[in-house]
């Protein structure tokens, strides 16, 4: 159950989530869809996940969900939300996700995971692409994330810095059981069941910001202090989904090799490597998500708690303030790119009246 009340939210962060899910219960409800019970997150180069969802489907440019970033910037990233049912079960397929390297603060990073849990998604399984820190892992396994280890938060770039959403969870979570032994128990069935050897049942994953790859130095760092894999994503959003009260399960796909001391004359790391070797585990990727759905389906959900439900309608006066804002943050980024282009002087002050002459309209349109 939705909640659809008016709502003066404590501050402006809560808006952005709350209207985007709101947009997405219309469009669903119009479409004939039930809401989602299992949200998935793809990787680099593993929106072919949503091609495993059965009809009917719905589908959702990013661009056109309030809030939301219009588009990905990094190849291998859709940019979309599909809709659908996976071994019977409503879900949804995040296709492509949002990077801290890209410019984006840790809100808009998690929007995705905030989203879910205002449609009371119970189960969030998020897909990432890594590198091999541990020298037993092979190009081509899978890792079910049992830990992580994330610089980036521990110096404060944590998608929970700033006013805490009481409805979503609570201001000091804990983080030492973010990954349910049940889901990860739930993948070794689905990797049993379809006879296959590249799943491995546990194993640590280091956040680093990105968007470099990582030194040889800093590898032998990680490895030192007990981490199995490396990338740029994925533990933002793990953190907020287990703030959120939602069970995750995090699948890594090993790319490569990362390139230790020693290891002079080896091939560097480059993003089409990442992306050729996702390509050549796709199906089996497809095929295992959809196996541990069905597990998932049969002997967890049933026995799942719903969630207390989010309120989702924000006041018209909350609307408005948060129209304004993000108008102030389009125009502080566009005088940006200009003063930092070859346009001419002019060109900020017409943007600056155009956007004077906008906020006056949209104002006087949302007092009437």
């Amino acid at each position: 159950m939705v909640k659809h009340y008016e709502w003066d939210p404590p501050d402006l962060s809560f808006v952005p989530y709350r209207l985007a899910a709101q947009a997405i219960v219309t469009q669903l409800q119009t479409a004939g869809l039930p809401i989602p019970r299992i949200g998935i997150i793809c990787g680099s180069g593993l929106s072919g996940l949503s091609q495993t969802l059965q009809a009917p489907t719905l589908t959702i440019p990013y661009g056109d969900i309030p809030g939301f970033p219009s588009h990905c910037t990094v190849a291998g990233h859709t940019g979309e939300v599909v809709f659908g049912s996976l071994s019977g079960v409503p879900a949804m397929c995040f296709r492509g996700r949002f990077h801290s390297y890209e410019g984006h603060d840790m809100k808009t990073v998690v929007l995705p995971v905030h989203v879910m849990r205002c449609l009371n998604v119970q189960i969030c399984i998020v897909t990432n692409a890594a590198g091999a820190l541990n020298p037993s892992y092979r190009v081509g396994d899978v890792v079910c994330i049992s830990d992580h280890l994330a610089l980036p938060q521990l110096a404060g770039k944590n998608p929970l810095v700033g006013p805490n959403d009481d409805e979503l969870g609570p201001r000091f979570p804990a983080t030492s059981n973010a990954y349910p032994d049940e889901l990860r128990e739930a993948a070794q069935a689905a990797a049993e069941k379809m006879g296959i050897d590249f799943l491995i049942p546990h194993g640590v994953y280091c956040f680093v910001s990105g968007p470099m790859y990582e030194s040889k130095a800093e590898c032998r760092f990680l490895r030192s202090l007990g981490g199995d894999a490396v990338g740029m994503s994925t533990i933002p959003e793990v953190i907020a989904s287990h703030h959120c009260q939602m069970k995750t399960l995090v699948l890594s796909l090993m790319t490569n090799k990362v390139i230790m001391t020693g290891d002079e004359g080896s091939p560097v790391a480059t993003h089409a490597e990442v992306l050729e070797a996702v390509q050549q585990r796709s199906q089996q990727m497809q095929t295992l998500v959809t196996e541990i759905v069905a597990h998932l389906r049969d002997h967890v959900l049933p026995h799942s708690v719903p969630l207390p439900s989010v309120t989702l309608k924000v006041s018209r006066a909350a609307q408005r303030e948060y129209a304004l804002y993000r108008q102030a943050s389009s125009l502080t980024e566009t005088n940006r790119r200009i003063a930092t282009s070859d346009w001419p002087w002019w060109t900020g002050v017409a943007v600056f009246f155009a956007a004077g002459v906008g906020g006056m309209l949209w104002h006087h349109r949302s007092s009437r």
